[in-house]
């Protein structure tokens, strides 16, 4: 494979994730093209699990309230893009919110991620990790915005995840830089193209997006 400027390695996600800068002109931080791939492969093994499964597999009711009326025409990479762009949510944001990730499906074993119920649950658990992280954070309402949904519903999820996840919500230094350690190998081993390959195509619509005043309005797209 041709080396690129724009590959990722394990060194180059670390120095990101530890000295990002948070000025307004700062590339999309490159720990959401790597979690972009580990969710969408997480996906693709649930699709596998649930098509070889010979009986139907149960479902807690208490975790369909994630669940989306329609399948968002929207891929991971550009939700967790555009939720970048307009929150500016740092690196280290994205890396409590996989531990939330982690978390939420270990304490609701039935909950499996796909495509109906993933933005949600992504909106949801960066919103609770932002509070957790940043010293100052945008309402409810506006991560609703950004997400696609209304208040009340931004709300609600909040208020589910919290409950499903017994509010426990602190993630230690150690347990930080496991999940740190975990994206990196995601990146040594199972994604390295893939991610390359993502992180162009947004670089090159982000460029174009650039002569657009995007930052001004926020698009309306409901979950």
């Amino acid at each position: 494979m041709a080396t690129s400027s724009l590959a990722i390695s394990p060194r180059k996600l670390r120095s990101d994730l530890y000295s990002y800068s948070y000025q307004n002109d700062s590339n999309t931080p490159l720990v959401i093209a790597v979690l972009a791939s580990l969710i969408e492969r997480t996906m693709a093994r649930n699709e596998r699990i649930v098509k070889n499964c010979t009986r139907a597999l149960s479902k807690d009711t208490r975790t369909r309230v994630f669940d989306c009326h329609e399948t968002p025409d929207l891929t991971i990479q550009s939700y967790l893009e555009r939720i970048f762009r307009y929150t500016r949510a740092g690196p280290s944001v994205y890396v409590v919110a996989y531990a939330y990730i982690d978390r939420f499906c270990q304490a609701n074993p039935e909950f499996r991620i796909d495509a109906r119920n993933v933005h949600r649950l992504l909106i949801t658990t960066i919103m609770v990790a932002s509070k957790y992280v940043e010293d100052m954070n945008y309402r409810n309402s506006y991560f609703a915005r950004v997400g696609g949904l209304t208040a009340n519903v931004m709300n609600k999820l909040e208020l589910e995840f919290l409950f499903l996840m017994g509010f426990k919500l602190h993630v230690n230094v150690s347990v930080f830089e496991s999940y740190c350690c975990h994206l990196e190998r995601e990146v040594s081993i199972g994604g390295g193209y893939h991610i390359e390959k993502t992180l162009r195509c947004a670089e090159e619509i982000k460029s174009r997006q650039q002569e657009e005043k995007g930052y001004n309005q926020i698009a309306r797209i409901m979950l």
